[in-house]
């Protein structure tokens, strides 16, 4: 696996997922070390200054005016790291604590903090030899920083704290690093504060969502077209001129995607005669796909543009700047990536909410055309696919739950000092849970769809379609007596998971885009 070096240019999402999920080993860059040791240089000098700089010669937050004597700093950094480890809750994805430890060790090597080389070579080692902090789910307000998670990091550095190697075993974190050959760090001025001053976590678990929802908007359209297609839908509606006539991004990709995945189907074709079929519009949830599904794509475009901005960005307070200076600041405020988590979950919650919708007219006998109530066997003993549409229908329930936002909600903390806050961590939780719940309501969708287009047998699907009823058919399977339904829906959510729905669409010919 490549190595990712730290510290030359802004990271990539690419980049923080291939550390994240596949442990890709990470390396400083040349020249890093040296901004660091620079900025380490005049932070040194500041705290030979009889005059208080903050976060170097004071204590935090509300207590930012009591200076600290020289002999008491080290325990003032450890003080504040144990102090601020404060988390509770469950235990938070080995995944999300490798993006943040990552993130964090980009900013350290960027020489604006005024850390020591030896911190950035430990973050470095941590991640090299797969020993992940426990960090829990509560104790971050998006503001100064992600805290609470980013201590819990920082106390593993100091020998401190529960830890989890690539085994998955809990062990104290000075046996682990003992364990790796990993000396534990003795924090001095400023140090402690630039560990933890980041918007780390929330960035990190935006940058795991957007690589998500690349696959799911693409899933979500492979879904559609199965759907449409068995429902004796049209592909009419997404001609490239008339996409054309309101020229939004991701409409138009959607619609493209929609016109490849349908070409050459015979189902399509049995209807198109006007004698035969004497329908004039479909339904919006056959309809409008790709304009749903477009407006979400747009949506994660800019959220990309937002996580492309903070991954080149420098989040610490105090910062150390390119003339020498050693200023406050409020970049550690988390809104920008609040705002757009939130979003995407809006977005989420309605191609989930589309989706369900064309679940539940597939089951229809009034609505589908000709297929069977709830696509069973033997109508009456057979209930077929009924409460797989329940288990849909509670899912975007609680994603229109989840959509509502977080970072419209602040409770000022730190004796009013800290008096507005960004709740982007609690944002982007709750975005993790609202891409696993669509990933389960597109599953469900396509086990639907799937089985609507075995039931339009002689007639053939379009190859993209079919190519999609395959994959599925590999893991569950087709029409027949009620079966046990569970298995079959959660292998389905697998392959969507895995991406490998998804991956159905680039086979087809980009000749069939007419």
């Amino acid at each position: 696996m490549d190595t990712i070096t730290v510290g030359a240019r802004p990271l990539t999402v690419a980049e923080v997922v291939a550390v994240a999920r596949q442990e890709a080993p990470v390396a400083i860059a040349a020249d890093a070390l040296e901004r660091v040791a620079r900025g380490r240089a005049l932070v040194e000098h500041l705290a030979d200054d009889p005059a208080p700089h903050y976060g170097i010669s004071t204590g935090f937050g509300a207590l930012a005016t009591t200076f600290i004597a020289p002999e008491r700093r080290r325990q003032l950094q450890a003080s504040l790291i144990r102090s601020h480890a404060a988390g509770t809750g469950a235990e938070v994805e080995r995944e999300v604590v490798r993006a943040l430890m990552l993130l964090r060790l980009q900013t350290l090597a960027s020489g604006h903090t005024g850390v020591r080389p030896v911190v950035v070579e430990t973050y470095a080692a941590l991640l090299n030899a797969g020993i992940t902090p426990v960090v829990h789910e509560y104790g971050s307000l998006g503001c100064s920083g992600d805290l609470a998670p980013l201590s819990h990091v920082a106390l593993a550095t100091l020998g401190e704290g529960t830890v989890r190697g690539r085994d998955g075993e809990a062990a104290d974190a000075a046996d682990a690093l003992a364990a790796t050959g990993i000396v534990p760090l003795v924090l001095e001025e400023k140090e402690g504060l630039a560990l933890i001053n980041g918007t780390d976590g929330m960035l990190g678990m935006l940058c795991l969502a957007l690589y998500d929802l690349d696959a799911l908007w693409t899933t979500a359209d492979v879904a559609a077209a199965m759907s449409i297609e068995s429902q004796l839908g049209t592909d009419a509606v997404f001609a490239a001129d008339l996409m054309a006539l309101r020229p939004h991004v991701g409409q138009g990709a959607s619609a493209a995607n929609l016109r490849r995945l349908l070409a050459g189907s015979d189902i399509m074709a049995s209807h198109r005669d006007p004698a035969v079929c004497t329908r004039v519009q479909d339904a919006y949830s056959l309809r409008c796909t790709p304009q749903v599904h477009g407006a979400a794509r747009d949506t994660a475009s800019h959220a990309a543009l937002v996580a492309g901005r903070e991954l080149a960005a420098v989040v610490d307070n105090p910062v150390l700047t390119g003339d020498g200076r050693v200023e406050s600041n409020g970049n550690f405020h988390g809104a920008p990536v609040g705002y757009v988590l939130d979003f995407l979950a809006i977005a989420v919650a309605d191609v989930a909410s589309l989706s369900e919708r064309r679940t539940d007219r597939a089951l229809d006998r009034t609505r589908s055309h000709g297929l069977p109530p709830f696509l069973a066997d033997e109508v009456g003993v057979d209930s077929g696919l009924m409460i797989a549409q329940y288990a849909a229908a509670g899912i975007v329930s609680e994603l229109k739950r989840l959509a509502v936002p977080a970072s419209v909600d602040s409770i000022p903390s730190s004796a009013m000092q800290e008096d507005h806050v960004s709740m982007g961590w609690s944002a982007a939780r709750k975005l993790r849970r609202g891409i696993d719940g669509l990933a389960r309501v597109l599953a469900i969708e396509l086990v639907t769809a799937a089985r609507a287009l075995d039931l339009r047998a002689p007639l053939t699907p379009a190859p993209g379609t079919d190519a999609a009823r395959a994959l599925v058919r590999t893991v569950a399977a087709g029409p027949g007596p009620d079966r046990f339904v569970a298995p079959d829906l959660a292998a389905v959510t697998a392959l969507v998971l895995s991406g490998a729905v998804a991956r159905t669409l680039a086979p087809v010919s980009e000749g069939a885009d007419t």
